[in-house]
């Protein structure tokens, strides 16, 4: 087995914060970034042949009787799923690739991932050669709790879902940041980077969603914009949309 030597094991980075989201259809969407570049820039990441965003893809884990799915739905306030993360749609060593746990406690919600990489893809997709990651990986709590959950609740990879994302920061306020994205497909398929042939799916198709991501509250000013432009705050789920529109899951509610 190709260890990684244990002092040179990636560190995993955790984040805790509220979120907020909102759909927008693209006239209001248009208005409402007009608005927030007067206090706003994008973040360093964006591709201007994207239109100044980025892909983000996602490879969601969830069990047969999609558990991690209907917790959501009925709003269970203490939840958590997991999720391969990377940013391109073909295998790119300079892109990286995040093994992620994100859930929600109460109403805050919580992140932790860790930087894997490309060639250990297939244990982590796999759910039965998951466990030859903890020789890889040694150590690391994410890891040790990702292979137990696999192994007790059934996981395995069962939806792909990718979007692009255009998002801003605050030089003023390193806690606050705003994401918009929009043109959210899915596929059932259990890779991160399965074949171009692979049908996918749209969802929300001419809608943007919003997430404002803050600490402790949302500055003044974009407050000011929720208000003028009558924004509601609603549970949007990515994850959630991708297995419905896949034909994975019926939402009764």
């Amino acid at each position: 087995m190709n260890n990684i030597a244990e002092h040179l094991l990636p560190q995993t980075e955790d984040f805790s914060r509220y979120e907020f989201k909102y759909l927008l259809r693209q006239a209001q969407c248009d208005e409402i970034e007009d608005e927030v570049r007067y206090f706003m820039s994008y973040d360093g990441h964006v591709h201007p042949e994207f239109g100044n965003r980025y892909l983000v893809r996602s490879l969601y884990f969830d069990n047969a009787t999609a558990d991690g799915y209907y917790e959501k739905i009925d709003g269970i306030k203490t939840r958590r799923k997991f999720r391969i993360r990377t940013y391109g749609a073909t295998p790119d060593k300079n892109l990286p690739i995040f093994l992620e746990e994100k859930g929600r406690y109460n109403n805050r919600t919580y992140k932790h991932r860790i930087p894997v990489r490309l060639e250990d893809l297939c244990m982590l997709e796999n759910p039965d050669r998951c466990m030859d990651v903890l020789d890889i990986y040694p150590n690391v709590p994410l890891i040790k709790a990702f292979v137990s959950s696999v192994i007790r609740r059934q996981l395995k990879p069962v939806v792909l879902v990718d979007y692009l994302r255009r998002p801003y920061t605050s030089a003023f306020d390193t806690n606050f940041r705003l994401t918009f994205d929009s043109k959210l497909s899915a596929a059932k398929v259990d890779v991160l980077y399965p074949p171009a042939t692979v049908p996918s799916y749209l969802s929300q198709a001419g809608w943007t969603i919003l997430e404002v991501k803050f600490h402790r509250r949302i500055p003044a000013w974009f407050h000011r914009i929720l208000q003028a432009h009558s924004l509601t705050r609603l549970s949007v789920s990515k994850y959630c949309l991708g297995m419905e529109i896949c034909g994975l899951v019926i939402n009764l509610s």
